[in-house]
């Protein structure tokens, strides 16, 4: 008998950015009072669910390093987030990265590092974590950072331009 472990199956995950892909983007958007999801956005989460890919935020919140909120209120406020995706469809975010830093930081610790988007890093991580085929994979965002960040990490880059965000993704989903 073999003491070998099977290896596990990777599986294709939809990575979102969040602000003004999952949410409304404010500027800097952290109360969860100005939370407010983008029509479709709990559909496609479900979506993505129903169809078997891990769902995964990666997100820049230079918010962070700019002293504008804490890393405590930018969890609290997708904790919301996720909690609203869940009441309106009962879709699931299976977990989150974000990358506190912005190159204008006043602490020179937290001006440079190697996981702002279109850095692949925090897409990487996850994959790494979660066990998923990034060439399977789907990276939606709002900006050219997000797509160049998906492309990098060898998943397919979409760019959300507007509208409902389950039709959007739609046609990506297999």
């Amino acid at each position: 008998m073999s003491n070998q472990t099977k290896p596990i199956p990777l599986q294709p995950a939809v990575f979102f950015d969040r602000d003004g892909v999952l949410n409304v983007d404010t500027g800097y958007t952290h109360r969860v009072e100005d939370c407010q999801l983008i029509p479709g956005a709990a559909a496609a989460v479900r979506m993505a669910n129903d169809a078997g890919y891990k769902t995964l935020v990666v997100t820049n919140q230079g918010g962070i390093a700019l002293g504008y909120y804490t890393q405590d209120m930018m969890l609290t406020f997708h904790d919301h987030l996720t909690a609203l995706i869940y009441a309106e469809t009962g879709g699931v975010i299976d977990d989150l990265r974000f990358c506190p830093h912005h190159p204008n930081a006043a602490d020179p610790a937290l001006k440079h590092c190697d996981c702002r988007k279109p850095s692949p890093k925090m897409i990487l991580d996850l994959a790494a974590e979660h066990h998923i085929d990034l060439a399977a994979s789907i990276m939606i965002g709002d900006r050219d950072t997000d797509v160049e960040a998906g492309e990098a990490a060898g998943c397919r880059g979409v760019l959300f331009t507007g509208g409902r965000l389950d039709l959007a993704l739609k046609p990506h989903i297999l």
